[in-house]
């Protein structure tokens, strides 16, 4: 059996920039097993495999692995398969398009808005289909520093300070006090496992104020050894929970706030995700993930 794949950069409009994703086409016949052996094989942040939906009003169903698991939801492979669809389906239409393409994932129906442009650069963009949400208790700051190869005082700026959120997946997130400081973060596995895995998290996401470019709010990393990822170049899923958090320490008023995270610049993969973030009566009520994504290779897989 050979299927057909394509791999894309995501949160990037470069080739060989953003976050790598593998999209495995019509996949129904594949096992779960191999969908595992595959995503390993791709050895990415996440691969994808693309189902018919249960809904036929919706564009398709997606099972999204890590070299080491399954997972029910994920940011950078919603919008880089979502802008791959919409391309493969309105190919031979010039200009720009818009489409509209809605997955059912793990998590629930994501929607999808997708902006088409040329040379195989798209914009997309989705609500999230659950808001973030306090989830635990992390452990005292000193073993979290000590799993990142930090010191203390380093973790924490103005009045935030490590926590949990959660959005579908779980990160713990760790204020860190400058960008000198995120840049020499590491996972050290000496004490990663007191620090993180005993919580259940997918892993840690590292934030702090100080940018490379002055348009960017924060500048991110985020670590998930156990999952397979030493470092993630972006991660959606993770900056969704972010939303959450900034707003937990920063009470963003009623309206849309607008934000740009740049990640992956320590790994060479620069990345930008867009936040909007619309509050209302004091509650966090949407957050909105985009970023753009562009083509980069296809091919047969023989299974």
């Amino acid at each position: 059996m050979q299927l057909t794949f394509h791999t894309l950069d995501v949160f990037t409009g470069v080739r060989f920039g953003g976050n790598p994703l593998a999209v495995v086409l019509e996949a129904d016949d594949l096992s779960t097993e191999q969908m595992q052996v595959i995503a390993r094989e791709f050895a990415l942040s996440e691969t994808v495999f693309v189902l018919k939906p249960q809904n036929s009003t919706h564009t398709a169903a997606l099972r999204i692995f890590t070299p080491t698991r399954e997972i029910p939801f994920a940011g950078h492979p919603t919008v880089g398969t979502a802008a791959l669809l919409a391309h493969l389906r309105l190919r031979d239409v010039g200009g720009e398009r818009d489409q509209l393409v809605i997955f059912e994932q793990g998590i629930g129906s994501v929607r999808v808005g997708v902006r088409l442009g040329s040379e195989g650069q798209a914009f997309a963009e989705f609500d999230a289909p659950k808001l973030p949400q306090e989830a635990g208790v992390l452990p005292p700051v000193e073993r979290l520093a000590a799993g990142l190869g930090l010191i203390p005082n380093e973790s924490g700026f103005e009045n935030h300070r490590p926590l949990c959120f959660a959005a579908g997946n779980t990160f713990a997130f760790i204020p860190v006090i400058s960008l000198k400081a995120i840049g020499r973060a590491f996972v050290n596995l000496e004490h990663w496992a007191s620090g993180f895995e005993e919580q259940g998290i997918v892993g840690a996401y590292l934030y702090t104020r100080e940018c490379v470019h002055t348009t960017s709010a924060f500048h991110a990393r985020m670590f998930a050894p156990m999952s397979g990822v030493m470092e993630d170049p972006a991660t959606g899923s993770a900056a969704i929970c972010l939303s959450g958090a900034v707003h937990y320490f920063d009470k963003f008023p009623d309206g849309t706030h607008k934000r740009l995270i740049e990640q992956g610049y320590e790994m060479g993969r620069k990345s930008m995700i867009e936040i909007t973030s619309i509050v209302a009566g004091g509650m966090l009520e949407t957050v909105r993930i985009g970023g753009r994504s562009v083509a980069v290779s296809e091919g047969k897989i023989t299974i």
